[in-house]
């Protein structure tokens, strides 16, 4: 393999261990970096460690502080540092098994492919895979990467596993904080069935192919008529309108405008025999009250 392993080191169940290596699963998506340029001579900026008072400073002069009062720290080298850090054990054992759905998606953070070592590690890594592919189980386990310490979660992806860490509780702000002002109400039925309809109409299998950062291209594009136009300042006139006015929207109407401009999302999307048809606006069917009743 090509790549180099980010991690190599084993994953242990009760007294079964499998030697493993994992790889990213993910690369930084494709950007645009600028730098700041001095415009006069057209050369690039740039920056000094410097102290008020004293000027630009030796680096070796520079430790890194914790802050324990205002205008006092506590000064830490870095070999102090890095006598703290944890010792990778070399070893993923897993712990616990839960059911996917459990873990909020909110929680998982960055993905790794987990590949097994060698031929001898195949059959383990083979069996594991299928186990937690039959019970749909979760494996759950604490890992020291890099100087700290990682709780991740192993599931299977195709013929092999990804590993991905997870955000410890601490990290992730409560929902509830956010949403506790939303009202608690049922919609309205008509405008209800409006919006399925124009989510089944959309309803496509997922390709990523099909998505890029727009914003990057436009970037890109940007960069290359500035070159072309030799430095002249480009202005766009024709950019997206924006529709004006204040905030009232006829949710119905809206909706409705939605559907008639057609766009389903492709032929993957599933016909609509078992959708019901959308309700003209103001009728009310007695057959759905109790689906409205199950939902309040």
């Amino acid at each position: 393999m090509a790549a180099r392993a980010y991690w190599q080191g084993q994953i242990r169940l009760a007294l079964v261990s499998i030697p493993v290596e994992l790889y990213s699963a993910t690369r930084s998506g494709a950007s645009i970096s600028f730098r700041q340029i001095h415009e006069p001579s057209g050369k690039p900026i740039h920056y000094e460690k410097s102290v008020t008072g004293i000027g630009p400073v030796d680096p070796d002069e520079i430790m890194k502080g914790y802050q324990i009062d205002k205008g006092e720290y506590v000064l830490l080298d870095q070999e102090e540092i890095d006598a703290v850090k944890l010792e990778s054990k070399k070893t993923l054992e897993l712990t616990q098994f839960v059911d996917a759905h459990e873990i909020d998606v909110i929680y998982y953070e960055k993905p790794y492919f987990v590949v097994p070592a060698d031929d001898l590690a195949e059959e383990a890594f083979i069996v594991l895979r299928e186990a937690l592919k039959r019970t749909k189980k979760v494996g759950l386990g604490q890992l020291a990467l890099r100087g700290r310490e990682y709780v991740v979660s192993l599931k299977p992806c195709g013929r092999g596993l990804v590993l991905e860490t997870l955000r410890y509780a601490d990290e992730v702000h409560r929902a509830q904080g956010y949403f506790r002002d939303i009202p608690d109400t049922t919609p309205d039925e008509d405008l209800l069935d409006l919006a399925e309809t124009l989510i089944a109409k959309k309803t496509a299998k997922f390709d990523p192919q099909e998505f890029h950062d727009r914003y990057v291209d436009a970037l890109k594009d940007l960069v290359e008529r500035k070159v072309k136009a030799k430095g002249r300042k480009i202005v766009d006139t024709d950019g997206d309108e924006r529709p004006g006015g204040g905030n009232v929207v006829d949710l119905m109407a809206a909706l409705k405008k939605s559907l008639e401009k057609g766009g389903a999302a492709g032929a993957s999307a599933k016909p609509a025999a078992k959708k019901r048809a959308a309700p003209k606006a103001g009728a009310k069917t007695a057959t759905r009250k109790p689906a409205a009743a199950k939902r309040a």
